[in-house]
């Protein structure tokens, strides 16, 4: 029963997706056989590998992540806390899939020292976001500060490096490293009974953003790449369905070995607690293994799906738009896409859940996605607006940062802490393998350059939420405000009976 209504869920998250790119091939993008075939098939694919995933999150990642915070926290030894802190985060990237992607995509740095880099950087920042729960310092205090630094040595940066900087603060908080990084500052909060508590589960995801675009800046400057150049893996090229078939069969051991690594770290780190503190009941490991064996289905079919059939999809779209005589259309077809395609982010229904159960429905799921789908329209917008026209991306992510953090000071705090998360849980897999091949396909059939005009989208994936989250904070406290002044006359008259009301 659990699974057809997941299925369902899936289903409508991907299906506005699938109708765009069908309409638009069937009309003015005359897209190949084989790539619209892969497309399909790869929609198939996400379709059930997001249906496996979201329930295997729910009975395992999150309760994982939930007990390894309380049990940690209950040490009360801020030492132990600490160097747990750093080793999950740094472990957790490190087995990250799209960190990959990232890492293979900047050639001009050596796999494992970028690897290792952006792993330490989010290990670092998980550390500094549990000092700030421990310590109460004000989240919006902390990301002013760590922003000016990410924008100062982004000055100093060589410029062909900096948008890739940026996405690596999007990429590396995926579906792995983002269910659980919430569950963990729920598990710390749960042991907290002060009032800040709840706010204070959120801010660990953005955070953990920060880490990433600092070590990658960093590496920027030592190495100070001259060479830019890119890898591109999505061409696709088939002549049967027999070879098409092969293509994701082949796709398949890739992922399989892939998530196979992503996970056994998780499990060995939480049966390790498991037999020196947490002493979990049977019935409970069994529904975190069944867990863990639905987020590894769920995630293998996700990434096959997403990775081989729609990255060369993203990029036939993107190409042919471009060089259409009105080639200005990509912008509003970006956005469309953009406000559909992030439903299909499966780290984005963790964030939903957990803010709606959090906020005992204050804040809806549906609200949330509505202003997640917002903010991922305008940024597709702007970033096809760079592909087409060159605009340096610090000229858009440095106003929109600085109106993200002037917005801080006037919404509750809580919002300010979910959408500084959501920029993480936005720019997941559906914007590397989708959005980002979108960018390039554009880029490359304008005769841009691909590393400053196309990369960059998922920065801006990641930068937009941040406002428009905000923006339904401030929704939320003008309508607060607004029932407080209609509510005030009547509780003027509350200490009278009814008699004495009817006499005045």
């Amino acid at each position: 029963m659990e699974l057809r209504k997941k299925l369902s869920e899936s289903a409508n998250a991907v299906l506005p997706t699938i109708l765009i790119v069908m309409t638009l091939s069937l009309t003015v993008v005359p897209m190949t056989l084989e790539t619209l075939l892969a497309f399909l098939l790869g929609s198939v694919l996400l379709v059930f590998g997001m249906m496996f995933f979201s329930l295997g999150a729910e009975l395992s990642m999150e309760i994982i992540g939930e007990r390894l915070g309380a049990g940690i926290t209950k040490t009360r030894n801020l030492c132990i806390v600490l160097f747990a802190g750093f080793l999950l985060g740094f472990m957790i990237t490190v087995s990250e899939p799209d960190l990959q992607v990232l890492a293979n995509q900047v050639q001009s740095i050596p796999n494992i020292i970028l690897i290792s880099s952006v792993a330490a950087g989010v290990g670092v920042f998980l550390v500094a976001a549990l000092l700030r729960m421990f310590l109460g310092i004000p989240l919006q205090i902390m990301l002013i500060g760590f922003y000016i630094l990410v924008f100062v040595l982004a000055y100093f940066t060589p410029s062909g490096f900096m948008a890739v900087a940026f996405d690596s603060g999007g990429v590396t908080t995926g579906p792995m490293t983002v269910p659980f990084i919430m569950a963990f500052g729920i598990g710390i909060s749960a042991i907290r009974s002060d009032r800040r508590a709840a706010d204070d589960s959120f801010g660990l995801v953005a955070l953990c953003s920060i880490g990433p675009i600092l070590a990658v800046l960093l590496l920027g400057l030592i190495y100070a790449p001259d060479n830019t150049d890119y890898a591109s893996t999505w061409l696709l090229k088939v002549e049967h369905s027999v070879e098409m078939g092969g293509f994701f069969f082949s796709a398949f051991p890739k992922y399989l070995h892939e998530m196979a690594a992503s996970l056994v770290p998780i499990a060995l780190f939480f049966a390790l607690f498991q037999i020196v503190r947490l002493r979990l009941g049977a019935e409970m490991l069994i529904r975190i293994a069944v867990g863990l064996l639905y987020t590894y289905v769920g995630l293998v079919l996700f990434l096959t799906g997403a990775n081989v059939g729609f990255m060369p999809a993203g990029a036939a779209l993107g190409q042919m738009l471009a060089v259409l005589d009105f080639s200005w259309i990509i912008i509003p077809i970006g956005m469309t896409i953009g406000f559909f395609i992030i439903r299909a982010e499966p780290a984005v229904y963790v964030l939903m859940r957990q803010v709606e159960e959090l906020t005992n429905g204050a804040i809806s799921g549906k609200a949330m996605q509505n202003s997640l789908s917002v903010g991922v329209a305008l940024s597709v917008g702007l970033a096809m607006m760079r592909v087409l026209t060159g605009l340096p991306i610090l000229w858009l992510l440095l106003p929109g940062y600085a109106l993200a953090m002037i917005m801080s000071f006037f919404v509750p705090k809580i919002f300010t802490a979910i959408a500084f998360d959501s920029g993480g849980v936005a720019s997941g897999p559906m914007t590397a393998t989708f959005l980002l091949p979108f960018a390039m396909g554009a880029c490359l059939a304008v005769g841009g350059n691909i590393v400053t005009d196309a990369f960059g989208v998922v920065a801006m994936v990641a930068m937009t939420p941040l406002i428009t989250i905000q923006g339904l904070g401030m929704a939320y406290k003008l309508k607060s405000r607004e029932a407080a002044i209609v509510a005030a006359p009547r509780d003027a008259f509350a200490h009278l009976d009814d008699y004495a009301i009817i006499e005045l």
